[in-house]
């Protein structure tokens, strides 16, 4: 999984049928260059204009070859580490690297070539999970709530339950039983921070939260940002990364930018509760966010008195739940399994997607 942090790849293995998860195997991480970063950030401007999901304006062809080379090194490198037998490995699930996504013109793009990765592994891969949603009116997104169901199964808790992954973008998964599952993005998650911290600082992002906690956040600033039409929406409804990269708060000092963007993001995942069948009783937070206990505080403030905690006490992996995910939806589409729902991504009837690539 690469995804829209652009930090680099996830890579996990997990044992499953695509219905249930019978095991969990290592993970781990492949790092993007500060120079293959660039390359996507470039990938995500050329990409603007796009109308044919196949067209590869720009920098994207480039950009390509490049995120499909760090997910073969990744998975390489994976196998080498953890002496794992290439043979055993039945399934890969490749995301790829979003550039766009605007579901109301049925266009999504992720780049990365599937049949080539399937080639160089020797292994058969899946890719391109989101275009066949996209293409029958849904969102497109969120695609891992599925997944979220299947390790809520195993808590002993009394729901209603939110699954909330903060990556570039933020989105929720709301469980309660087996028979409620609903889904949505909720906001630019650490996009607008990280975009930000980069410009003022040079770090790729505020580690540990440190800068936001030091600062002071503009409530009036996030007030005239939730102000926004998309945050009184219902569910489903989904983002691309840049939908919100107007909301600037340059001006301000790097610690008291992070700390109100570190606070929107807070709000704009309490946002959506409100707008939930029933308030969660509970909030388990997945993604890059669960490693940053600033924005875990804002968030406990926000939506108190459900209580937030991250995946990782759980015996989640708040790191490679993405990664997880997309191995999961892998054999659910090689199984022919439905992959998003009329409530997770607004599609009309549950259904399957991807692409499955063989090996030559």
């Amino acid at each position: 999984m690469s995804g829209t942090s652009m930090d680099g790849v996830d890579v996990a293995m997990i044992e499953t049928d695509g219905e249930r998860v019978v095991g969990f195997g290592p993970s781990g991480y492949r790092a993007y260059s500060e120079a293959e970063r660039a390359l996507l950030r470039q990938a995500l401007s050329d990409a603007v204009g796009m109308q044919d999901r196949k067209s590869r304006p720009g920098v994207l062809a480039e950009a390509e070859d490049v995120v499909t080379a760090a997910h073969g090194e990744a998975v390489e490198a994976f196998l080498a580490a953890h002496g794992i037998a290439r043979a055993t490995v039945d399934l890969v699930g490749f995301h790829g690297q979003t550039v766009l996504h605007r579901p109301a013109q049925r266009l999504t793009v992720q780049i990365g070539d599937g049949a080539g990765l399937a080639g160089r592994l020797g292994l058969p891969v899946v890719h391109d999970l989101r275009a066949a949603d996209v293409a029958a009116g849904g969102q497109g997104a969120p695609l891992v709530p599925v997944y979220h169901r299947a390790l809520a199964r195993g808590l002993d808790r009394a729901g209603p339950i939110v699954v909330v992954n903060i990556g570039g973008v933020s989105n929720i998964t709301y469980i309660d039983g087996d028979d409620v599952l609903i889904a949505c993005d909720t906001g630019p998650g650490n996009a607008l921070l990280d975009d930000f911290v980069l410009r003022s600082t040079g770090q790729a992002f505020d580690a540990d939260g440190a800068l936001a906690a030091r600062g002071r956040v503009d409530e009036s600033w996030v007030a005239q940002g939730l102000a926004h039409p998309f945050f009184a929406a219902p569910a489903p409804k989904s983002l691309d990364r840049n939908d919100f990269a107007a909301l600037q708060v340059e001006g301000k000092s790097p610690a008291d930018g992070a700390a109100t963007l570190t606070a929107f993001t807070a709000a704009t995942i309490a946002a959506i509760i409100p707008l939930l069948p029933k308030p969660p009783r509970s909030l388990i937070v997945t993604g890059g966010g669960a490693r940053n206990p600033t924005l875990l505080d804002f968030l406990r403030t926000r939506v108190a008195p459900a209580t937030v905690e991250s995946a990782d006490s759980l015996g989640w992996s708040a790191d490679a739940m993405e990664a997880q995910a997309f191995a999961f939806l892998a054999v659910r589409s090689a199984n022919g399994l439905p992959l998003t729902f009329p409530g997770t991504t607004g599609v009309a009837a549950p259904m399957t997607g991807g692409v499955l690539a063989r090996a030559a």
